[in-house]
């Protein structure tokens, strides 16, 4: 997800509901996996909530009432135990979900029912990313060495599908990929000769050629990129992009303003100095917002000073002043809020009213991406099938 060319740019006006995320069980949990309860509080042993005034930043009125609704991460039954990296919120009533074992779903009635759409033949390949233009039009990649990495699109919801791209180089690994609008978009691969591959297509995926990487910094040693919820490659308007980087020395997001011709490279505070450490996802409301959440994905690790914000474009990024409490590989801006953002990950998800200066956990569902949609369409989805929407109560 990425700010996704459907929910980009400055979000105005004010959400009339306030917000209380608890999590609904509509999958039995994994052997072992404790139940999630049906009202999760927070530490403080109350319901999270996110009311008008945290909507915008703005403090309540004084002597104001608030009644809070409920919106929840409901489960939507899926029917099948693949694993979700890849999600498009469209909007409230229609997602689509890209997964393990070559799946690709789709809803239209907000989750009620699922169509398998899955491209014929591909089993074998695993999808991290989708990015949907509506409910017909769809572009899916699929990631891994040399062959494995592929992008596939559809003009008739799924029905059929055309291979667009093929790898063939056994040097690349794509990971990620985002579009600028319906037309123009970019995939990113892991470095190749010492600097990360940008794809770009000016058809809406119909087409791909290999940009130049005379503009792209040098990776660092054992540098790549986290392919855990297609939110390593992330655009704003119409000709900026930023790219997530992990397991080397130094954590690291590259940003270009020219649609990927040329990129310069700023170190992130979060963790890094270990393969599975670094920024793993990114999210942007403008050209100067962003939020980007991270740390160590291996459940045994802790996860300190996982998340951090930029509010120049990325030229610099802080350290969030309460982080993330562990590893995250998802985040989202709230549509129609200012300072609202989720972050998702194994162990839970997490809400900042004040730009990701700050986090508190809202839920402790497993979940690998999220994506919200302009008409408050909120969407996330995981392992074991797990895709939900978040319901206003």
């Amino acid at each position: 997800m990425r700010s996704r060319w459907a929910s980009r740019g400055v979000w105005a006006g004010l959400g009339a509901a306030a917000l209380a995320l608890t999590s609904v069980a509509a999958v039995p949990p994994a052997q072992g996996e404790p139940s999630a309860p049906a009202v999760p509080s927070t530490a403080a042993g109350t319901s999270a909530s996110l009311t008008p005034g945290e909507r915008t930043g703005a403090a309540p009125a004084t002597g104001a009432t608030h009644h809070p609704t409920r919106p929840a991460w409901s489960l939507k039954p899926t029917g099948t135990d693949a694993r979700f990296r890849g999600l498009a919120a469209v909007s409230r009533s229609t997602a689509w979900a890209a997964g393990t074992k070559g799946t690709v779903l789709r809803t239209t009635d907000g989750g009620t029912s699922w169509r398998n759409v899955s491209p014929p033949g591909a089993s074998a390949l695993e999808f991290r990313d989708v990015e949907a233009f509506d409910g017909r039009r769809a572009v899916v990649l699929a990631i891994g060495e040399g062959e494995a990495s592929r992008v596939l699109r559809t003009d008739d919801g799924g029905a059929t599908w055309t291979e667009s791209f093929h790898n063939t180089d056994p040097k690349a690994f794509y990971d990620c990929m985002t579009f600028f609008d319906r037309r123009h978009g970019l995939a990113m691969s892991d470095p190749v000769n010492g600097r990360y591959r940008i794809l770009s297509t000016a058809d809406g995926g119909r087409s791909w050629k290999v940009l130049p990487d005379k503009g792209m910094p040098k990776a660092q040693e054992g540098e790549s990129a986290f392919a855990a919820s297609g939110q390593c490659l992330v655009s704003s308007g119409s000709r900026d992009v930023w790219l997530a980087t992990g397991g080397a020395a130094r954590a690291r997001v590259l940003h270009s303003a020219d649609r990927g011709l040329t990129w310069t490279a700023t170190d992130a505070p979060v963790p890094g100095g270990d393969p599975a450490r670094g920024v793993f996802g990114l999210a942007f409301r403008d050209r100067a917002h962003g939020i980007a959440v991270g740390g160590d994905y291996r459940a045994d690790q802790q996860s300190p000073r996982a998340s951090a914000t930029t509010t120049d474009g990325g030229r610099t990024w802080r350290p969030a002043a309460k982080p993330v409490p562990a590893y995250r590989s998802g985040v989202t801006w709230l549509p129609h809020t200012r300072r609202s953002a989720l972050a998702v990950g194994p162990t839970g998800t997490d809400l900042t009213t004040d730009g990701g200066r700050s986090w508190r956990t809202v839920d402790t569902g497993s979940y690998d991406t999220v994506d919200c949609a302009r008409d408050l369409g909120c969407w996330a989805a995981g392992e074991k099938g797990r895709v939900a929407r978040l319901e206003r109560g």
